[in-house]
């Protein structure tokens, strides 16, 4: 038993309890009962739609995972579950209907044979060089303007020109062809529309109408129809402020979720600009920030630990990117990195657990716990409870699923202020079956057996990580033992 887990056996006294049913058979209280008190090891969890999503590509190809070796997947970074993948459209499909995946299948492999995940963005104008989206869609006839008046600078595509268009759709049909309802790929963005992708044209001035904006929204929903897309909250504006905006709405009606890249791009008071535009999507959707290149950052005066952790608080945000030399990042940030984890996402916490010490084989018991969300955000794919049985071969005895309660309705809150769900169990191990004057059960050994606790599906996989040390290696936690007796 881990030493953080506090266990304690109580007298329980039957008088008063009526007798229960469950599934045909009468319930039965032990005089003894084990409790447990598991203590938070305050380890990062990587789970699905949460986690730090590294910038491999950071529009710039040589930012910011040039540095690392091929065999390196910054697993040193607590929390890291998402490699992303942000580059330009001309480096993908450098010819029409000619592709360089290679450029995004070889880092996502490496962090998907680690058992991570990939996001990408794939934009269709940068500041940094002319052409983001392909000279031959300018050249098959798009029409666009240069920016800052030269033929030297971005050009910058009309992005409700009938051609362009048509070049981005193809595309994103054909990206959807390859990556769309891939259990890997944690999110995609809707990259075509603004400066870097991020759905502003501030360097043009060009204000366009929300039809233009929802075109492109619906070309990634018309393809990706099993992936989660976002679009930036600049879509909106890059700075106006507000909770609703007509195309947010639209987004979030359609199931699309939002991203903020600006935290901390500017110092305080205006550390970013929409966090109560996303608390329209977070209690259903997950919410992706982005804060500033750290080093610019840095050299701005921007940066602010308080308001890095204070950002995942006004956002219930699920992701947070890591936009800088990674391990520089980590270093000089250790400490609030370890907070953030703490609270960004989800982290489903067994509160305590209570079980009869000794139960018979064929009638029912109670298994009673208490959980909470100690994180800013649902567990959105939700899951239920499991009870698992293992024998000291670490074999499986029983699998017992309490699917009434779906672990996406646990409520969040303020820190060390979340509500606790108690659920209690009613289980039995090798029930008794009948037929006229016949019974039927399975031959079950007795004697003494482990008893592991997990979330997930409703036939007992596990899916999710738990705060807890005794992990069986598949996300199974050991809470003590239990004696099976006929």
């Amino acid at each position: 038993m881990n030493r953080r887990t506090f266990i304690r056996r109580t007298g329980v006294s039957t008088a008063g309890l009526s007798m229960l049913s469950f599934t045909g058979f009468p319930a039965v209280y032990k005089n003894s009962l084990i409790s447990v008190v598991p203590e938070d090891n305050g380890k990062a969890l990587i789970n699905p739609d949460m986690g730090w999503t590294m910038h491999y590509y950071s529009n710039i190809i040589t930012n910011y995972g040039s540095r690392l070796e091929p065999s390196d997947t910054l697993d040193d970074f607590p929390g890291l579950s998402t490699v992303y993948l942000r580059v330009p459209w001309s480096f993908i499909e450098t010819e029409e209907g000619k592709f360089n995946w290679e450029l995004l299948d070889t880092p996502a492999q490496r962090w998907i044979s680690k058992g991570k995940r990939v996001a990408f963005r794939v934009s269709a104008e940068e500041s940094w060089m002319r052409y983001a989206t392909p000279k031959w869609v300018k050249d098959a006839g798009a029409e666009g303007i240069d920016l800052n008046g030269n033929k030297d600078g971005t050009w910058e595509p009309k992005f409700d020109d009938p051609i362009f268009l048509e070049k981005v759709e193809n595309f994103v049909k054909a990206m959807a062809e390859r990556y769309d309802d891939k259990s890997y790929v944690d999110f995609v963005d809707v990259g075509h529309f603004g400066m870097w992708g991020e759905g502003h044209t501030v360097m043009s001035g060009i204000e366009y109408p929300f039809e233009v904006k929802k075109w492109h929204i619906d070309v990634y929903l018309k393809y990706f129809k099993n992936t989660l897309l976002c679009i930036s909250d600049d879509f909106a504006g890059h700075d106006k402020p507000g909770d609703h905006f007509p195309i947010s709405d639209y987004a979030f009606s359609k199931g699309v979720t939002l991203r903020d890249d600006s935290i901390m791009v500017q110092p305080a008071p205006r550390n970013w600009y929409h966090s109560e535009m996303a608390q329209q999507f977070w209690p259903t959707l997950p919410v992706i920030l982005e804060h500033e290149h750290y080093g610019n950052a840095i050299k701005r005066g921007s940066w602010d630990k308080d308001l890095f952790l204070k950002s995942v608080e006004d956002y219930h945000a699920s992701y947070m990117s890591i936009h800088w030399w990674p391990r520089i990042l980590l270093n000089e940030n250790k400490d609030v990195i370890d907070k953030i984890n703490l609270r960004m996402g989800y982290r489903l916490q067994l509160v305590e657990a209570s079980w009869p010490e000794e139960v018979k084989a064929g009638e029912a018991f109670e298994f009673k716990t208490e959980w909470k969300n100690a994180g800013v955000a649902p567990c959105y794919k939700g899951g239920f409870l499991c009870l698992t049985i293992k024998d000291g071969k670490e074999g499986i005895v029983a699998v017992l699923v309490n699917d009434e309660f779906d672990f996406n309705e646990l409520e969040t809150g303020e820190p060390g202020k979340s509500k606790s769900k108690t659920i209690a169990s009613m289980f039995t191990i090798a029930p008794v079956f009948k037929d006229a004057n016949r019974e039927f059960s399975r031959t079950i050994q007795t004697g003494d057996f482990q008893v592991f606790v997990s979330i997930g599906s409703r036939d007992g996989t596990p899916i999710y990580e738990l705060p807890y040390e005794n992990n069986d290696g598949n996300k199974r936690y050991k809470i003590g033992n239990i004696t099976l007796n006929k």
